[in-house]
Formats: structure tokens, C-alpha cells, sequence
């Protein structure tokens, strides 16, 4: 029984090496995190509120903005606290709920922007059969599945985590708990943990990422055999939002997979850094792109912030 080896708590002691910038780091995650907030819930109240968005493509975007509001609220908070030396303490059981929230958001985020690729499949190679079979019990089911099977990926990371002797190690250079990080403080073999998170990053992001280009090669398959010069760019436009979407998410999010793993000469204070970026500024983005780049959407979210609108 290791159970007595836990440390009580974790220190997190920020960025290492850039303690006296904290505070000036603090202040544009502070910014990123409230325009996150903000524009999340404008996205949400708007969907919500006029009954023409609720199709399939705008209810999977309120499944994203949700997540993205729970990704950024799950660590940005304890980020700041960190960076303002208000609290650099967290618990065992804190920390590896910490974890588990923010990979668990992660996987299930995943699988809503692959629902989202499927979505525009449909709606560009089979408009006639889209609300046939896309309708609001599918799209449920969809956010169920995508829910059960993130929790089936990322619960056995907890075991992993509590199965290790940590010596008295407590001292962690980062602003909040993630997998590696808190295994790296084990006085013992982590080759399981590690290999753990390759797989179960493969088995959810990987293959969603391999599925949402599949379906986007047919997706430019079948809109190269229009007939009409003029359906193609309206056609890739209703894509085109999705595609920066995707672009911020796994961009960052595969480069600080791998790097936490392999890149073992790339500098800590780079990979936190970027760690920390990863968990705010796709959630500030994804509305402003979905609000410009759809003039539905923004027509309406604009009457929203009008005033009396």
C-alpha cells in the first residue's frame, strides 16, 4: 500500500525561470481569460434565444463553447493564482482532479469538432437528407458518446497517478497539474504513464484528427464534382470557420503532447508557457471566428449586445 507515499499537496511554482514576470504574464491571460468568458456566454445566450439557430451546426458550436468555457475555467483561475502568489498550493486529490477535468474536456472537445466535420459532410455531399439525419435525438446521442468515451479514456490515468510513490517530491514547475508533470515527481519507473498518454492521446485526438481530414478530402472530392463554378468557395465558406477551429486546437495541442514527452531539450519555461496559452486562447478565438465568419451568427450576436437589442 503506497497510499501513505502522497504528498498531502503540490507546490506549483509557476513558469521557472521567469518568477519576476509573472506578474506582467498575469495580465494578458487575465485579458484572454475574461474575452474567453465573454464571448463564450454571448455565443451560448445567443443560440439559446433565437429559435433559428437551433440546428445541428450551431447546437454542436454551444457543445464547444461549453467546453471551452470548462477548459479555461478548470485552470486559468489556479493559473493566476499562481502567478499572483495568492495560493501556489493544491491538493493530492485536488491536483488529480485538475487533471482529470482538463484532459477529459480535451478528449470530449475533440470528438465534438470530429461531430462538427461529419456535420458539414453531410450538409455539403447530402443536403437533402441533412435534417434526416442529423436530427436533435442524433446530436445528443452524439454528445453523450463523446462524453462516456473521453471519461473511458482518461479514468485510468487516476490509478496511474495514485499507484506512485512520490517520496516527499511535492515541488512542480507548472501553474496547474497535468499527467506527466505530476508523474515526474514519482520516485519510481513512469514508462506505463507514459505510454499511457501516447495512447490514449492516439485513440481520441489522433484518430478524430485523421477522421475530420478524411472527411474533409470528400468533402473537397464532392465539391469538385459540382456542376456550378459559383457552389464551390459558398460551399467551403460554411467550412472555412470550422477549419481555423481545428487548426487552433491540435496545432498547439499535438506540439505540447509531444515535446512534455520527447522533446527533452526544448527549454521547461517554453513548454509551460505554451501550456498555458493552449488552455486560453483557443477559447478566446473560437467565437470570434464562428461570429465573423457566420453572418447569421453575427447578425444576430450583434443584435444581442446592442443595447436594448
Amino acid at each position: 500500500n503506497l497510499s501513505g507515499s502522497h504528498p498531502a499537496f503540490f507546490i506549483l511554482v509557476g513558469i521557472p525561470g521567469m518568477e519576476k514576470f509573472h506578474t506582467w504574464i498575469s495580465m494578458p491571460v487575465c485579458m484572454m481569460y475574461s474575452a474567453a468568458l465573454l464571448g463564450n456566454v454571448v455565443l451560448l445566450v445567443t443560440i439559446v434565444k433565437e429559435r433559428s439557430l437551433h440546428e445541428p451546426m450551431y447546437i454542436f458550436l454551444c457543445m464547444l463553447a461549453v467546453c471551452d468555457l470548462l477548459l479555461s475555467t478548470a485552470t486559468v483561475p489556479k493559473t493566476l493564482s499562481v502567478l499572483w502568489s495568492l495560493s501556489t498550493q493544491i491538493s493530492f486529490s485536488g491536483c488529480l482532479a485538475q487533471m482529470f477535468s482538463i484532459y477529459f474536456i480535451f478528449v470530449a472537445e475533440s470528438a465534438i469538432l470530429l461531430a462538427m466535420a461529419f456535420d458539414r459532410y453531410i450538409a455539403i455531399c447530402n443536403p437533402l437528407r441533412y435534417m434526416a439525419i442529423l436530427k436533435c435525438s442524433v446530436v445528443g446521442k452524439v454528445g453523450v458518446v463523446a462524453l462516456i468515451r473521453s471519461f473511458c479514456i482518461m479514468f485510468p490515468a487516476i490509478f496511474l497517478l495514485k499507484r506512485l510513490p512520490y517520496c516527499g517530491h511535492n515541488v512542480m514547475p507548472h501553474t496547474y497539474c497535468e499527467h506527466i508533470g505530476v508523474a515526474r515527481l514519482a520516485c519510481a519507473d513512469i514508462s506505463v504513464n507514459i505510454w499511457y498518454g501516447v495512447a490514449a492521446g492516439f485513440l481520441s485526438a489522433g484518430l478524430d484528427a485523421i477522421s475530420i481530414a478524411v472527411s474533409y478530402v470528400l468533402i473537397f472530392r464532392c465539391l469538385w464534382g459540382l456542376p456550378s463554378p459559383c457552389t464551390s468557395p459558398k460551399a467551403l465558406h460554411t467550412c472555412g470557420s470550422h477549419l481555423c477551429v481545428i487548426a487552433m486546437f491540435y496545432t498547439p495541442a499535438f506540439f505540447s503532447f509531444l515535446a512534455h514527452r520527447f522533446g527533452q531539450h526544448i527549454p521547461q519555461h517554453v513548454l509551460i508557457s505554451l501550456a498555458n496559452l493552449y488552455v486560453v486562447v483557443p477559447p478566446m478565438l473560437n467565437p470570434i471566428v464562428y461570429g465573423v465568419r457566420t453572418r447569421q451568427l453575427r447578425e444576430h450576436m450583434a443584435h444581442l449586445l446592442r443595447p436594448g437589442g
